[in-house]
């Protein structure tokens, strides 16, 4: 397992390894977020959103989290679309949560810039990671038969 776990990194482009572990970094930095949310505060960790949908997702995420960082670090590809997909819900969910500052105190959307940047950063680069992670790493190992066709 770690073997080959260590030939699928390796079969990777430098430039495709870097993006993983920045996945990876993002993912765990949010799986921690989100924990220690929990740790401190329960399942009532994100009552300050009045919209019960935006506060189920945010707790999933201490679950979605690690889920894709595990995944990415795979070096799936299944792992690299989930990362796009939790990204941007992310990212939307958090805005319109926070919405309402907006207007009345921009400033306070400070904390939301990394995580926008992060989620510009995942969108940018899924498509041709997708397509990097999907070649020869990926593809079953093949034994060639010692007898002739």
């Amino acid at each position: 397992m770690v073997l080959e776990l260590r030939e699928r990194w390796d079969g990777q482009p430098l430039w495709a390894r870097g993006v993983l572990a920045v996945y990876v970094i993002g993912f765990v930095e949010g799986a921690c977020v989100h924990l220690l949310d929990l740790a401190r505060d329960g399942v009532h960790a994100y009552a300050a959103f009045p919209q019960v949908p935006l506060r189920v997702f945010f707790v999933g995420l201490a679950v979605l989290d690690p889920l894709v960082a595990v995944r990415v670090g795979l070096v799936r590809r299944d792992g690299v679309r989930l990362a796009g997909a939790v990204t941007v819900a992310d990212v939307l969910a958090n805005w319109w949560g926070n919405r309402h500052w907006l207007q009345d105190d921009p400033a306070r959307l400070v904390p939301l810039a990394p995580l926008t940047l992060f989620g510009l950063f995942v969108v940018a680069s899924l498509v041709p990671l997708c397509r990097t992670v999907a070649g020869p790493a990926n593809e079953p190992r093949t034994v060639p038969s010692a007898a002739g066709p």
